[in-house]
């Protein structure tokens, strides 16, 4: 069950709550699932309990004592725990990061792409970045390398959730595209519909010694308001390299399927008991973050989340492959397929930030 899943799962909750007259509420558009805070546990909390409390009349906790039942038993559903004033954590059966894994890997770097196949809806995203008339979202920068390029990515991220994109810039340089590999559909001042404006603090100097990939993340990891470093530290091999991190941890999976090829084994969606559940999490908010990157024109956030699915995932690479004289078996499999979906949103991400993501690093 993915966290959109999840989400419909628990708004299913209250409204059969609502028609069995145990809550007097209006059902809410939607409801927020998160990895849980301190002193939750579980896969999973929601604070829907804590959001009904004052239309209900009811103490947040009691409203969590009436949804509880309602949780506990639907598939994929394991248990459900009340903690502090009425928080909602819920732990997921075994089957849930198989239906996970098996959907990014359906879906391919389009996983979380508004047009992909089944592609869910993000519980607490934004409204959609695109007008429902099909307008164009029009996006206007100045004659500035970061601004450029920061359009460039907003522009990826609109157009995989669907928005039709016009991108526009006081002054562009030729050699900004060959370098960086990024484009603009006018020069000058935007046509039609007033434009957004994008405008991030400047590079205090040139990225363009740094190469491509480099260039490009050390432009759009930092939020908009933050002044990038350019600096050798981007083209680092240590872990201290976050940009580093992210694409070992791609390339480490894309070695994983070739070695397990050597072994006479192939990648299956199945329980994975051990699985660490940070990096679950990760997988299953992928959608969301970029719904909500869209929304708020923030590639920054596609890059820290990243740099969070490598995190998780690289404790966990070691372990895929059968060690010694252990055959190949379906947890082995299982593993595999976990590997590659990690694989799969890293690639995916890095692709919409117009990074390379290779398979040998």
């Amino acid at each position: 069950m993915t966290p959109a899943e999840l989400s419909s799962t628990v708004l299913h909750a209250v409204r059969r709550a609502v028609d069995a007259g145990e809550l007097d509420v209006t059902v809410p558009a939607r409801a927020v699932v998160a990895p849980p805070g301190p002193g939750g546990c579980g896969d999973y909390a929601t604070n829907i309990a804590l959001q009904l409390a004052r239309p209900a009349g009811q103490p947040p906790y009691r409203v969590a004592e009436v949804l509880r039942p309602y949780l506990v038993g639907v598939d994929g559903v394991a248990d459900v725990v009340l903690t502090g004033p009425g928080f909602l954590n819920i732990s997921l059966g075994g089957a849930a990061p198989a239906a996970l894994v098996e959907e990014i890997l359906s879906a391919g770097t389009r996983y979380g792409h508004a047009d992909a196949p089944d592609a869910p809806d993000a519980p607490d995203a934004p409204d959609a970045p695109d007008a429902p008339d099909g307008s164009v979202v029009r996006l206007h920068c100045p004659h500035d390398l970061r601004a450029v390029v920061v359009a460039d990515a907003v522009a990826r991220v609109l157009r995989c959730q669907g928005a039709l994109v016009r991108v526009t810039a006081e002054g562009f340089d030729r050699e900004w595209t060959a370098a960086l590999g990024v484009r603009v559909d006018g020069v000058g001042p935007a046509p039609g519909s007033p434009p957004v404006t994008v405008r991030p603090v400047p590079a205090p100097a040139d990225p363009l010694p740094l190469g491509r990939d480099a260039a490009r993340w050390a432009l759009l990891h930092p939020a908009a308001h933050d002044r990038p470093r350019i600096g050798d530290e981007h083209l680092a091999q240590r872990e201290g390299n976050p940009l580093f991190r992210v694409r070992y941890a791609h390339a480490r999976s894309r070695a994983l399927t070739r070695n397990a090829a050597d072994l006479g084994f192939t990648a299956e969606p199945g329980p994975v008991p051990d699985a660490p559940q940070e990096l679950l999490a990760a997988l299953g908010d992928h959608p969301r973050v970029l719904a909500a990157a869209a929304a708020h024109r923030a590639p920054d956030r596609i890059a820290r989340h990243l740099v969070a699915v490598a995190d998780a995932a690289l404790p966990f690479l070691p372990t895929v492959l059968p060690r010694g004289g252990e055959k190949p078996s379906a947890a082995h499999r299982a593993r595999l397929a976990l590997a590659e979906a990690a694989g799969t949103v890293l690639a995916g991400g890095l692709t919409l930030l117009g990074i390379d993501a290779p398979d040998h690093l």
